[in-house]
């Protein structure tokens, strides 16, 4: 048999994308090193965060929410406002591995993740440098 355990069950459901989503915007509030990405949002992460926590759980496997909601994510037309280089991209990687780590993930998966994370960062970025 086929083993079907979706990432979203892996990483342990709903509490813990909402605790990486948690965490991840709790990191680009308070870590200087995160400040480019951070001046991108608006005063209130709240939004950001339900957004982020909604595209999480249907991309790793868990309920549709973000499709169900907004319809399809469309990632790089939605932050083509945004001017994003691999400087911000790095920010959102490292703020992300930050937020695993501090979550618990999984060596393994939190591995793997990074690769979809990276990959998908580095495909936002709309500038050069």
């Amino acid at each position: 048999m086929e083993n079907t355990t979706t990432t979203y069950e892996k990483i342990g459901g709903e509490a813990v994308v909402g605790k990486l989503c948690d965490r991840f915007y709790e990191l680009m509030d308070t870590v200087p090193q995160f400040q480019g990405i951070r001046a991108m949002h608006p005063a209130s992460l709240a939004g950001s965060r339900d957004k982020l926590y909604m595209f999480l759980s249907g991309w790793m496997g868990g309920p549709d929410l973000f499709v169900e909601k907004f319809g399809h994510p469309r990632l790089r037309g939605r932050h083509m406002p945004f001017e994003i280089g691999v400087a911000e991209r790095d920010q959102w990687v490292a703020c992300m591995v930050l937020a695993m780590d501090d979550v618990g993930i999984e060596k393994a998966l939190s591995k793997k993740l990074l690769e979809n994370f990276f990959h998908t960062a580095d495909f936002m970025r709309n500038k050069e440098g």
